[in-house]
């Protein structure tokens, strides 16, 4: 637990840096681009990213169990592979990059193309090769090279470009922005790769290795394909019912609701290395505790900051542009489907390694149910003959169904294959929450909206955590926010010399 919680609080350091570099992102995109250009850019990188999954092959989280055996077991060097991993990577960015180049009305439905859009397949290899190379970092415990890519390099790359360009080209600016990103992003991970785990040797490239392993991973592939999509289906089906306009105010309230999402990847690049190794000594009620323990960490701080950002979400939505205050109930919807989806997000964490193709088919039949669900909610609320912004809220509300469902049946499948509790879930989130009402409510009436961010936001954040420590935490939810004196030390020296998990 204590390991966890040092790999924990790096990474979480890291999402308040992404989060502070993200908001002057969509900032400049709101008041600089406007709604259209940035639902436009929208629809285009959920394309790219959706084939960027694929690409990958399921090695963003298959490569730990690898490299865990590597270590058990012996036989191929490490380094050789991750090369295996990027080779693989490379063949299947190559064949997404050309789809993608062929067929580019994929990315770009609802608008003509020209300019410099052409660019964009380009990131397929560039995402793909960035998330293999901070999942063989996080093996080792090297969490800072993700605080690195993922926390500085590609928040502020695509904020400073998005800027610049806007005096050049308000239609292709986004898009350059975002591909200098990701490039800049893989950069900043193969780095630290090369220099973490040094150059192959003796390696040649092994086509029919490289098949065996993609199809062993097709699970995992399937598994990482599925959980991005329920991310990104509602903006799909938005985009093929509604203008661009509406998709782009949809965005934000998205981009604003999975802030606090981001919070389970402060977890994850510790997390999953550490239940590589249960399963490979089949501890699992150690598996159940760590699972039940990180739950429970994640679901206290989405819904504090899923209330904080809720409650005045007038304003927050109101920050990017006034055109935006429309998305304030998408947003709300929004905020409460990432609280529904903590207990299946950490449950999946195991699952991936004890029940890969039973966790695949849950997820695929929770994005059948969003997607279906989308569909009808929009078809309904227009045949009622709702205004369209309230229409627009469908794709959200379906969301927030499929995604309840799928943490009840994984949480459930887990602790049937554990013999353990795995629900992070205790009643004290409930005492916490009311608090935060009691605070934010009032704040909502009589402040500004400007005093509703700057003063009401921390007071509904204060009132939520304080009744959660003093009534809901233990001595091992304390250890989240313990920091030793070494690891001080070890953090000062280097960002990625966190206590090994053992």
């Amino acid at each position: 637990m204590a390991a966890l919680a040092r790999g924990g609080r790096l990474n979480f350091i890291g999402f308040v840096m992404r989060l502070i570099a993200r908001l002057p992102f969509l900032f400049i995109a709101g008041r600089s681009y406007g709604p259209e250009a940035l639902g436009r850019f929208a629809y285009a990188t959920i394309v790219v990213e959706l084939v960027a999954q694929l690409a990958s092959l399921g090695l963003k989280r298959g490569l730990a169990r690898q490299l865990a055996k590597s270590d058990s077991e012996g036989g191929k060097a490490q380094a050789n592979l991750v090369a295996d991993a990027l080779l693989v990577s490379l063949l299947g960015s190559v064949v997404g990059m050309v789809i993608l180049g062929s067929f580019p009305k994929a990315m770009f439905p609802n608008s003509q193309i020209h300019g410099l859009e052409w660019l964009l397949p380009v990131t397929v290899l560039a995402i793909s090769w960035t998330d293999i190379a901070l999942a063989a970092l996080a093996y080792r415990n090297d969490v800072g090279a993700t605080v690195r890519a993922r926390g500085v390099v590609e928040p502020w790359t695509i904020s400073i470009v998005a800027f610049g360009w806007a005096w050049i080209s308000i239609r292709d600016g986004l898009i350059i922005a975002y591909v200098i990103s990701m490039v800049a992003a893989m950069i900043a991970a193969v780095v630290p790769l090369v220099k973490s785990f040094g150059l192959p040797r003796g390696w040649r490239p092994d086509l029919p290795d490289a098949w065996a392993t993609a199809k062993r991973n097709m699970p995992l592939a399937a598994a990482d394909a599925v959980e991005w999509a329920s991310r990104r289906i509602d903006i799909a089906v938005l985009g093929l019912f509604m203008s661009p306009v509406f998709v782009g105010i949809y965005y934000v309230a998205q981009q604003v609701a999975t802030l606090p999402a981001k919070l389970k990847t402060s977890f994850e690049p510790v997390l999953g290395p550490a239940i590589a190794r249960g399963v490979e000594a089949k501890d699992y009620g150690g598996i159940a505790g760590q699972v039940r323990q990180v739950g429970f960490w994640i679901l206290g701080a989405q819904a504090g900051i899923a209330l904080a950002l809720g409650i005045p979400g007038r304003a927050v939505m109101g920050l990017v542009g006034a055109k935006f205050t429309g998305g304030t109930a998408t947003l709300g919807f929004l905020l409460a489907a990432e609280v529904m989806a903590a207990t299946a997000v950490v449950s999946e964490a195991a699952l991936i390694y004890l029940a890969r193709h039973r966790n695949m088919i849950i997820s695929l039949v929770m994005l059948a149910m969003e997607a279906g669900l989308s569909v009808l909610f929009i078809v309904l609320m227009r045949g009622a003959h709702w205004p369209e912004p309230f229409v627009a809220t469908g794709p959200a509300v379906a969301l927030t169904v499929s995604l309840a469902f799928a943490s009840v049946m994984k949480s459930r499948l887990l602790a049937k294959i554990l013999g353990h509790r795995v629900s992070g879930w205790r009643w004290d989130l409930v005492w916490a929450a009311a608090a935060a009402v009691a605070v934010g409510v009032p704040a909502r009436l009589l402040l500004s909206e400007w005093l509703q961010l700057f003063v009401g936001i921390p007071l509904i954040l204060a009132a939520f955590g304080a009744v959660l420590w003093t009534k809901g935490f233990g001595p091992e939810d304390r250890e989240l926010f313990r920091m030793r004196k070494r690891d001080i030390e070890k953090l000062n020296e280097d960002p990625s010399a966190a206590t090994p998990a053992r």
